[in-house]
C-alpha cells in the first residue's frame, strides 16, 4: 500500500465546553427543548423505558415547538434495544391516493407547493409513535401523554423562536387562513415570548385518545384503540372535511386538497433494516434511501477513499483543506441522492453500487483544489442519473420565486413556505435501549390549522417531483424522500451512541463534522458538538423552491478569518453567519468499557438541553 503523509495533527477541541458532558449510570436524554427532555428524563426516574421516555417527550415536542413539528407530520427513528441490533423506525405517510401529477399539472402547477393541503403526505407521527409505545413500550397511554396534555390544556410559556415564526406569517393567517390565526394569535396579536400558548383543541384530541381504550383489557389493547380511533374515527373524518374547501397554497393559488380518511386509514409504520456502514471501526448506521441519510454514508466514504492518497488533513472540519474536501464531498454525495434516492417501493435504488468502495473512490476523484460549481450525480452500476431542474437560487430570487434571506435555521416567507427544519431527541435507558428518532412536519406555517383537531397538515409531499422520469415522482401510495435523518453508531453490531440534529438539507451534513472530530479528531460528544459548524446549498433544495446555490457554503464566523479566505480563493462564495447559528446537535451513548452513559446538547437556538444521572 502506497505511504501517505498524514498531514497537519488534526484541530484540537475548543477548551471551553458550552455545557457539562453529563455522565451517569442511570439513564440520559436530550432533545431540542428543555420541556420535552426534562419530560424524558422524569419518565426514566418512575421506572420507565427509553422507549415509553421517546414517545413521551415526543408528544411534548407536538406542543412546544409547534412551528417544527405537530401531530399532523412524520418521523424517521432508529432504535436500539439493549442487546440488540439497530432498527428503523418508518413513521413517513405516503402520498395521497387522489395526488397525482395529472392532477397537479391540471392545477396548473408545475411543483408541489411547499404550504397548503396540496403539500401534505399522510401523517405518519401519531400512529407511529403509538404503534411503538404498544409493540416496545411498557407504559399505559395515559400516563405517557400526560405531560403533553398538560402543557396543550394548561399552557406553556412560549419560546421566541415560536413567536418569530407566527410574526411570519401573520399577514397569512390575517388574510388567509382565520382558523390558524385563531390558534396562534390569540385576541388577533402575535404573542410575546414567554406568554402562556395553549392548544385546547389538540387537548381535546388527546383526551379522547386516551378515553377510547379505557375500558378495554391489555395496555396493549388501549393504546391499539386510541389508533383506531386516529385512523377510522374522528381525525381521519375531520381532516377529509377541512380539506375540501379551497385555501391558500405558497404558489399562491386557492386549492382545495386531496386527502381522505381513507388514506389516513391506510397508514401503518413499519420496522425496517438499516443501512451500515463500517468507518475507522464504527459502524455508523442510518435509514434507507426513502431519506437523505445514506448521503452521510457516502460522504464518509468518498472521504475516506480521498485520505487515503492524501491523508487524514483531509477530514479536518477546521482548516482550510478540511473544509473544501469535506464541503466538495458533500456535493457528490447529494447529486447522488438527488439523481437516486427514493422510496424502493417505487423505485430501483442502486444502494450497494453507490456504496461500494470503488463507487465511492471514483467519486473522491472527481475532487479538484478549487470548489466545483456544477451539480454532478453519478453512473452507478454504469447507469444514467435522473438530472433534476437545476434552477438558479439567485435567479429565483431575483425573479420572486425565492427568499433572500435565511441560513442554518429555516427560511420562513409570508406564504408559509419554508425551507425546513425539524426537532430532534434521543433517550437510554438504565438497562441499555437507545432510541434516536427526527420528528417533522404538521409545522404551525405549512397549512391551516384544522378546527376541532388543533394542528394542520404537513408538507412532505413537496419533496416528490411532477416529472413522471423522476424516481421520486409524485405518485399515490410512496414516501416522499425525507430529510429526517437520526443516526446510531455500534461496534460489531452493538449501538452505543445515538444522535441527530434538525436542519432540513443540513442534517446530515452537520452530523458528518460531528462524526469526522468524534471518530478521527477524538472530540468527547460536547466537544464536537460545540466545534464551529458548516455547510452547503450547493445541491438541489429538497424545500419548494427547489433551487441550487452553486458553490455556496456558509459557516460560523468562528471559522477564522484565515480559513474563510483560504475558501474564497479556492472558488467558494462563502457566507460568513454568526458564531454560534448552525445545527442543533443533540446525543446520548454508552461507553461500555467505562460503564457509564453519556449526554451532551446544544446551545445554538437556545432550546435544546440533556439530562440525565
Amino acid at each position: 500500500m502506497t505511504t501517505v503523509d498524514a498531514g497537519p495533527a488534526f484541530t484540537p477541541p475548543l477548551a471551553d465546553r458550552t455545557r457539562p458532558e453529563l455522565r451517569g449510570t442511570f439513564g440520559m436524554a436530550a432533545s431540542t427543548h428543555w420541556l420535552a427532555t426534562a419530560t424524558a428524563q422524569s419518565v426514566l426516574e418512575r421506572g420507565g423505558t427509553a422507549i415509553d421516555a421517546a414517545v413521551a417527550c415526543a408528544f411534548v415536542l407536538h406542543v412546544v415547538e409547534p412551528h417544527l413539528n405537530g401531530p399532523g407530520g412524520d418521523l424517521t427513528g432508529l432504535v436500539a434495544p439493549a442487546g440488540e441490533a439497530p432498527i428503523v423506525l418508518a413513521g413517513q405517510g405516503a402520498a395521497p391516493a387522489g395526488a397525482t401529477i395529472s392532477h397537479y399539472t391540471g392545477l396548473g402547477l408545475s411543483e408541489v407547493p411547499g404550504a397548503g393541503p396540496l403539500a401534505a403526505a399522510v401523517p405518519g407521527s401519531v400512529v407511529t409513535w403509538l404503534t411503538l409505545l404498544a409493540e416496545r413500550g411498557t407504559w399505559e397511554l395515559r400516563d405517557v401523554l400526560a405531560p403533553a396534555l398538560r402543557y396543550a390544556a394548561d399552557g406553556h410559556p412560549v419560546h421566541e423562536n415560536v413567536v418569530r415564526t407566527i410574526r411570519a406569517v401573520a399577514p397569512l393567517f390575517d388574510e388567509h387562513w382565520p382558523t390558524s390565526k385563531a390558534q396562534w394569535m390569540p385576541g388577533g396579536e402575535v404573542p410575546e415570548a414567554g406568554d402562556m400558548i395553549r392548544n385546547e383543541a389538540w387537548a381535546g384530541v388527546l383526551r379522547r385518545l386516551i378515553a377510547a381504550g379505557e375500558s378495554t383489557g391489555s395496555r396493549e389493547d388501549r393504546i391499539h384503540a386510541a389508533i383506531g380511533m386516529w385512523k377510522h374515527g374522528f381525525v381521519a373524518e375531520a381532516i377529509e372535511e377541512f380539506v375540501q374547501t379551497p385555501v391558500r397554497h405558497s404558489t399562491g393559488g386557492d386549492h382545495a386538497g386531496v386527502i381522505t380518511a381513507a388514506d389516513v386509514a391506510a397508514f401503518a409504520p413499519s420496522e425496517e433494516e438499516p443501512v451500515v456502514l463500517a468507518f475507522r471501526g464504527v459502524d455508523v448506521v442510518k435509514a434507507g434511501a426513502w431519506t437523505q441519510g445514506p448521503a452521510l454514508l457516502m460522504a464518509l466514504g468518498i472521504l475516506e477513499a480521498r485520505a487515503a492518497t492524501h491523508g487524514d488533513g483531509v477530514l479536518d472540519p477546521s482548516t482550510e483543506l478540511g473544509v473544501h474536501t469535506i464541503v466538495e464531498a458533500l456535493k457528490l454525495a447529494l447529486a447522488d441522492r438527488d439523481a437516486w434516492f427514493a422510496d424502493p417501493a417505487a423505485a430501483d435504488v442502486p444502494l450497494s453500487d453507490l456504496l461500494s468502495a470503488s463507487y465511492l473512490a471514483s467519486r473522491a476523484e472527481l475532487i479538484g483544489d478549487e470548489a466545483s460549481r456544477e451539480v454532478r450525480p453519478g453512473s452507478p452500476g454504469g447507469r444514467t442519473p435522473w438530472m433534476p431542474p437545476i434552477v438558479d437560487h439567485a435567479a429565483a430570487v431575483a425573479g420572486g420565486a425565492a427568499s433572500s434571506s435565511g441560513a442554518g435555521e429555516p427560511t420562513i416567507d409570508r406564504s408559509g413556505r419554508s425551507r425546513g427544519d425539524t426537532c430532534h431527541l434521543d433517550v437510554v435507558d438504565q438497562w441499555g435501549t437507545l432510541v434516536s428518532v427526527t420528528p417533522s412536519g404538521g409545522w404551525l406555517q405549512s397549512s391551516p390549522t384544522i378546527p376541532g383537531l388543533g394542528f394542520c397538515l404537513g408538507t412532505r409531499a413537496q419533496m416528490m417531483w411532477l416529472d413522471p422520469e423522476s424516481p421520486s415522482k409524485l405518485e399515490p401510495g410512496i414516501r416522499p424522500r425525507s430529510t429526517l435523518s437520526p443516526t446510531m453508531l455500534a461496534l460489531a453490531g452493538e449501538a452505543f451512541e445515538a444522535l441527530g440534529t434538525p436542519g432540513g438539507d443540513q442534517q446530515d451534513q452537520w452530523q458528518l463534522l460531528y462524526l469526522l472530530r468524534r471518530i478521527v479528531g477524538g472530540y468527547e460528544p460536547q466537544q464536537a458538538i460545540d466545534a464551529p459548524m458548516f455547510h452547503t446549498d450547493a445541491m438541489v433544495a429538497s424545500f419548494q423552491p427547489r433551487t441550487v446555490q452553486v458553490a455556496s457554503l456558509t459557516v460560523e464566523s468562528r471559522m477564522g478569518e484565515d480559513v474563510i479566505a483560504g475558501l474564497r480563493a479556492r472558488g467558494h462564495d462563502v457566507k460568513v453567519v454568526g458564531p454560534w447559528t448552525l445545527g442543533r446537535m443533540s446525543c446520548v451513548g454508552i461507553d461500555r468499557a467505562r460503564g457509564w452513559m453519556y449526554a451532551a446538547s446544544n446551545s445554538r437556538g437556545a432550546q435544546g438541553y440533556a439530562a440525565g444521572r
